[in-house]
């Protein structure tokens, strides 16, 4: 392994730039000069987005930008000695020690426990001072070859003074047992300096046991029950999901993110140690709830924000059911033509590809276009059946975990038999989710934990929520659609109410950019697509509106970033302003939202005038949309595509136009950024 790094990696007090991109940028490209990854841009896109994720900069100097990239060809460190430092967001200043971690997309075990092991590393003062004194960048890679590849006598001496020392307080009486599991988005570097700092920790708070496992992508050695059964706290240091977290029902928990377990391992400790004296502390729950990294911050959210996480991952696991379906309905319009939802069943019951159908022909393809426009319909269409159902469960599952899946997805079919919608399918799923953690919440007898999550949860769970939908709430929620629906289909059957529609769904599309008023607005279009018929169009004028507004952001701030005003955007930008064009081609709103969070004031207002022009006009022309997702892709499920295709035209240049036009009204031209910006993209 000593050839993760060569001193051709190294680079020694040389300036890389003063920001952390371009440090980032400048290894990256070291990395590519060496023959170990294809395309820096794509190195610097993987770990550029691993950091805005969280910032990699840690307490000492540090700062340890890492990403597993599908450019890599073999594991790689590139090591930089930086005077003057920069900073990567740690909370003592900036950063003199940066490694950028390079790892293949399919690393294997071996690779991975090596960087891992230089991740370790820099927590121990000798190894850190060693790397500022070095004279070389031979010294360098030396320093770093002994740290990733230790004498294997080291281990065992290293694990004898905790050993001691947990003895020793045993053997006063004093100890409390604590369990930690420490895991990051890429498993590589913050899973176990998070676990070193906390078991370094543990070792030097008189009267504590502390064992962490870390879940790193080169996997992880499982506690053993018995260890977690003895512990008096839980310590989850996650920004994922804890596997298998069920071994920690019961127990009480402390959460924070993975960075908290390297900066403040003894707080973490602390706030353990009182957890387990305090009879009201939060708990694992039986089936897990709360053990992932989604939790981490519940403790201090809002109920509103609680509440739209809860929502947002119902409508994450939909999308995909959504959109599969969505496009085969579509590709059944194609093969089977429009008419062909009129005997599509009874075509895949009754013939196959040898016994192709000879009656009511409607495909220009003839009677094997019939067939496959068929198939391609109904299995379009049982996917779209799933929808309120998959909504509900995954609600369900966002609040109580596994145990809530099964109620929840119950709840949702029975907001479907009581025709309650997409309404009905989240008031269901929050109902599911909440009886399932209620109950998850009693302190059950050891022999019947096993049973909770899987029989006496799902089972109650499934009677409550679904019994309150089908005995109260189903018929009013259903009314409610009903009025609902007829309310707004004969809006959109007027001119004038037509537009008012496509100008209140442009607005909602591009109001909060994949957020919860924008996933309101789509799913409302897409469950309103399994109600459509040749004597119904309506549904098909809703999604050509929804699918074009959500379009117009990202395309607008491309068009901006990269045509128009090149000089009024950073090179990060006009580097998402590249990528946004493909993003918003393929009705992916979120392509924006990189400008969005940088300049909100400008950027949301402008998206919402452009996305309510273009919801209106489409409703003028009366596009129609026959697939809930894909954009300019699915041009043959949309009709007409001129129509489509101009009123996305003119919101996206209106919206790039009020942007500029801010930018220049609200911020001063950066001739830095300007004039350098034609070297650093030939550079890129």
């Amino acid at each position: 392994m000593s050839d993760i790094i060569t001193a051709e990696l190294v680079t020694l007090d040389a300036p890389l730039g003063t920001d952390k991109q371009s440090v980032i940028r400048a290894l990256a490209e070291r990395v590519v000069a060496q023959g170990r990854a294809t395309s820096a841009q794509e190195l610097f896109d993987d770990a550029w987005a691993r950091e805005q994720k969280d910032e990699t900069g840690l307490p000492g100097g540090i700062g340890i930008p890492h990403a597993r990239s599908a450019s890599v060809t073999e594991p790689t460190l590139a090591f930089a000695r930086l005077t003057p430092g920069v900073d990567f967001g740690a909370p003592d200043g900036p950063a003199d020690i940066v490694f950028l971690i390079a790892a293949p997309a399919g690393a294997d075990e071996a690779h991975l426990a090596v960087l891992s092991q230089l991740a370790r590393s820099l927590m121990n003062n000798d190894f850190m001072s060693g790397l500022r004194a070095a004279q070389t960048p031979a010294d360098a890679v030396r320093i770093i070859t002994d740290a990733v590849t230790p004498a294997p006598a080291a281990a065992p001496a290293a694990a004898a003074a905790p050993a001691a020392t947990r003895a020793e307080t045993r053997a006063a009486g004093r100890t409390k047992k604590i369990v930690a599991v420490t895991a990051c988005a890429t498993g590589i570097a913050h899973t176990f300096m998070a676990a070193d700092a906390l078991t370094a920790a543990g070792a030097e708070t008189e009267g504590v046991e502390l064992i962490v496992e870390p879940q790193g992508s080169s996997g992880y050695k499982a506690l053993p029950q018995s260890v977690i059964d003895d512990a008096d706290a839980v310590i989850f240091a996650v920004d994922v999901d804890v596997r298998e977290p069920q071994r920690f029902a019961g127990k009480p928990v402390v959460r924070a993110g993975v960075k908290r377990g390297i900066e403040q391992p003894k707080q973490l400790i602390a706030e353990a140690l009182a957890a387990s004296d305090n009879p009201n502390a939060a708990r694992v729950q039986g089936g897990a709830a709360g053990a992932g990294a989604a939790e981490a911050p519940v403790a201090q959210q809002s109920v509103g924000r609680r509440i739209q996480r809860w929502l947002l991952t119902g409508v994450s696991y939909m999308i995909p059911f959504v959109a599969g379906g969505g496009l085969l309905i579509a590709l059944g319009f194609l093969l089977g033509g429009y008419q062909v939802t009129q005997n599509a069943a009874n075509v895949i019951i009754q013939n196959s590809l040898w016994d192709l159908p000879t009656e009511g022909i409607t495909s220009s393809f003839g009677p094997l276009g019939q067939y496959l426009g068929s198939v391609a319909f109904m299995i379009g269409s049982t996917s779209m059946g799933f929808i309120v159902a998959v909504l509900a469960g995954f609600i369900a599952y966002a609040i109580a975990d596994r145990p809530g899946i099964a109620p929840g997805f119950v709840a949702g079919a029975v907001a479907v038999l009581m025709n309650a919608g997409f309404i009905g399918g989240i008031i269901g799923g929050l109902l599911a989710g909440f009886i399932a953690w209620w109950l998850g919440r009693f302190d059950a007898p050891r022999w019947l934990r096993g049973l909770m999550p899987v029989v006496i949860v799902p089972f109650l769970g499934s009677i409550f929520a679904s019994g309150l939908m089908i005995l109260f709430l189903g018929r009013p929620i259903a009314s409610l659609m009903a009025a609902l629906t007829e309310g707004l289909t004969g809006l959109a059957g007027s001119g004038a109410g037509a537009i008012v529609l496509g100008v209140i769904l442009g607005l909602m599309m591009c109001f909060d950019l994949g957020g919860p008023v924008n996933k309101v607005a789509y799913v409302f279009a897409t469950t309103g697509l399994a109600a459509a018929t040749q004597s119904n169009t309506t549904p098909y004028l809703i999604m050509a509106a929804v699918m074009a507004a959500g379009m117009v952001p990202p395309l607008a701030m491309a068009l901006a970033s990269t045509v128009l005003a090149r000089g009024r955007f950073t090179p990060v930008e006009r580097e998402n302003g590249a990528a946004a064009w493909l993003l918003g081609a393929s009705f992916i709103s979120e392509g924006a939202i990189p400008f969005a969070a940088a300049d909100p004031l400008r950027v949301i207002p402008a998206s919402m005038v452009g996305g309510a022009i273009t919801g209106g006009l489409s409703m003028i022309i009366g596009v129609q949309s026959f697939a809930p997702h894909g954009g300019v892709f699915v041009f043959f499920a949309i009709n007409p595509f001129w129509g489509f295709a101009l009123a996305i035209a003119l919101g996206t240049v209106v919206t790039a136009l009020i942007v500029v036009a801010l930018k220049r009204i609200g911020a001063q031209k950066d001739p830095s950024v300007a004039e350098t910006a034609p070297a650093a993209t030939v550079a890129a």
